[in-house]
């Protein structure tokens, strides 16, 4: 990506805080369990963020169905193999609670295909983005049982290729157009009934930092627990909320409380690093992952 040198000020010199550690170097015993989330950087394709990840020594990737549709599927696979890296997770599965009958059996289809990609590239988990109201619609609730019952159909097939639902809480500011499970409480509430080998859920830091209770939820998702992702939650809000994520430590979570909690939960996974954020999107890619490598072994993974 071609951008201005001093971009990355936006983003990586907040005043005085957090206090910087040096880039690690690939091979860092540290980087072991971090994972590039692919929105992380927005403009490569995923031939150039299998590349960076090798280069940087990043041994996972959160790999999206879109660049990966690019690609083709078996180059995809080949690449991520090629490299010797591990995908942490396959970006989205979901999109749940239409009403209409003919549209809910198309994007049944759509998530089988999605688990079968992720059983193709080896994820554990195929992330599941529950889906907003649809036009017109303010049953909240009835939204979210669609989302529950779907989530239910797809249970034999994520069994039959060994591939983890999970699903994601999101933020309740996106509950109308985006996700109608706004809370881990609701997720857990979603996936306890349900097999655990075949339903988890994600935690996210920019989604569930501000849920009261958080300590008890991610503990009672102690074995459900398919995904740690962590980014910043930055204030002010830029217009569009859908972008307000941040680099970690440029904003106000506690990464090390609950990098322990999830810890604690018996966690022992990838942790992926997904930022939303135009700022970030428009530096230099490669400066961009040495930055989340840098606040990686600072902010998270003392605690994990």
């Amino acid at each position: 990506m071609n951008t201005p040198e001093n971009v990355m000020s936006t983003f990586d010199v907040p005043s005085g805080v957090p206090a910087r550690v040096e880039t690690p170097a690939a091979g860092d015993p540290r980087l072991a369990r971090l994972s590039l989330n692919q929105k992380t950087v927005d403009g490569w394709s995923l031939r150039e963020a299998v590349d960076a990840c090798a280069e940087h020594g990043v041994p996972a990737i959160g790999v999206w169905r879109e660049p990966l549709a690019e690609a083709g599927l078996e180059k995809g696979v080949r690449w991520v193999q090629d490299a010797g890296l591990r995908v942490s997770s396959l970006c989205r599965g979901g999109f749940f609670t239409v009403a209409d009958g003919a549209e809910r059996r198309i994007r049944h289809e759509d998530n089988l295909r999605a688990l079968d990609e992720a059983a193709a590239l080896g994820a554990p988990c195929l992330v599941l983005v529950p889906g907003g109201l649809p036009v017109g619609d303010r049953d909240l609730r009835g939204a979210r049982a669609r989302a529950a019952e779907a989530i239910e159909g797809l249970v034999p097939h994520a069994q039959e290729v060994g591939v983890r639902l999970a699903i994601e809480p999101m933020h309740p500011i996106f509950a109308a157009d985006r996700g109608v499970v706004s809370t881990l409480r609701q997720a857990l509430d979603i996936a306890e009934p349900l097999p655990a080998d075949a339903v988890g859920v994600v935690v996210d830091t920019f989604h569930v930092w501000w849920e009261p209770g958080v300590e008890e939820q991610v503990a009672r998702a102690a074995g459900r627990i398919a995904s740690y992702q962590v980014c910043e939650w930055i204030t002010p809000l830029p217009p569009d909320a859908l972008l307000s994520r941040g680099m970690m430590g440029d904003g106000h979570i506690d990464f090390a409380h609950l990098s322990r909690c999830v810890a604690a939960a018996g966690y022992r996974g990838d942790v992926e690093v997904e930022i939303f954020n135009a700022d970030v999107w428009a530096a230099d890619g490669n400066e961009v992952v040495d930055t989340l490598a840098r606040r990686y072994v600072e902010l998270v993974e003392p605690h994990v």
